[in-house]
């Protein structure tokens, strides 16, 4: 530790120095991003379709098992539990739009992925 300044009241304060650890997510980028170039390749439905309901599903499903997973570790994350909430919503939105619109790929989906059983 070392001394460092005068607090408020002019005394002199302690200031430690916190050495942090590097961050290492679990997966880099470049493997997230081949991860999601091989989900968008599956589910899209011409050449390099990233809008279609079918594709944001396929990747907010992706998101979700890998928030979920998080989930179980770290039980008191709530700002994370508050994410995947969210993520599940407009998955449940997007699936709902997709059954109106057409169900033969709304069921193709839902086998595909496996929810919904």
């Amino acid at each position: 530790m070392a001394w460092r300044g005068r607090s408020a009241f002019g005394r002199k304060r302690r200031v430690r120095e916190v050495i942090a650890a590097p961050y290492t997510p679990l997966l880099s980028l470049a493997v997230e991003n081949e991860v999601k170039g091989k989900l968008i390749a599956e589910h899209s439905r011409a050449d390099k379709d990233t809008g279609s309901p079918e594709v944001q599903i396929a990747l907010s499903n992706a998101r979700i098992k890998e928030l979920t997973e998080h989930l179980k570790t770290h039980a008191k994350d709530h700002h994370s539990r508050r994410g995947l909430l969210l993520l599940v919503g407009k998955q449940r939105r997007l699936l709902n739009y997709l059954r109106d619109t057409d169900v033969e790929r709304y069921r193709a989906l839902v086998a595909k992925l496996g929810i919904r059983r």
